[in-house]
């Protein structure tokens, strides 16, 4: 697989993470050292600067990794983050001797496969993201994911819309347990309503 070129950096926590992924992407690919960045005031002027016109943010499907997203969105204010997930994989990853506490493999652990697939949704919903190569030439008409459409389809503001919703994030490879605004943001990054409507009527 040709590596897909990014436009943005992308965020990870770890250095493991970074090593990964780049055998998937062609990108400034900066990791966080875990909590580590929220003490480091050159990385975050760093992150900053690099992401003037937007920043591509992966951490890991667990608490830890919701944390560090939500802390970063917040030093990030007024910069377009793209926000992208790997799914919710029971293991371990090599190098560790146990489990995570939840049980799901970051994203060091996942395959590349897995990597390149999120990077390549991605790049066909958001072509301004990367270079014209990895984007898809239809992408200009796909309909976008709004709060409106998931109410409609019965994920958000009535009875069982959070098990709806992670039925949605199994087959998409989503994590599980996600807000309805955090759902509509994630499919926003790798998918249009035409494709969600299409994966709901599929039996």
């Amino acid at each position: 697989m040709d590596k897909i070129k990014l436009k943005l950096p992308v965020i990870v926590e770890g250095k493991y993470d970074k090593a990964h992924l780049s055998s998937v992407v062609d990108a400034v690919i900066i990791p966080t050292s875990g909590f580590g960045v929220f003490k480091n005031e050159e990385k975050r002027t760093l992150i900053r600067t690099l992401g003037q016109n937007g920043i591509i943010m992966l951490c890991d499907s667990d608490g830890g990794g919701r944390i560090i997203r939500s802390r970063l969105r917040g030093m990030l204010d007024g910069i377009r983050v793209y926000d992208l997930y790997t799914p919710q994989i029971e293991g371990k990853e090599r190098r560790k001797t146990s489990r995570s506490a939840e049980g799901y493999l970051g994203v060091e652990g996942v395959s590349a496969e897995v990597l390149y697939g999120i990077f390549e949704r991605f790049a066909a919903a958001h072509p301004e993201a990367v270079e014209s190569s990895s984007a898809s030439s239809e992408a200009g008409a796909r309909t976008p994911v709004t709060p409106t459409l998931l109410y409609e389809l019965g994920m958000s503001g009535g009875c069982g819309s959070a098990e709806r919703r992670d039925a949605l994030c199994v087959r998409l490879g989503l994590p599980r347990g996600m807000s309805a605004k955090a759902l509509c943001e994630a499919l926003s990054m790798i998918s249009s309503a035409e494709e969600v409507v299409g994966i709901l009527e599929e039996k």
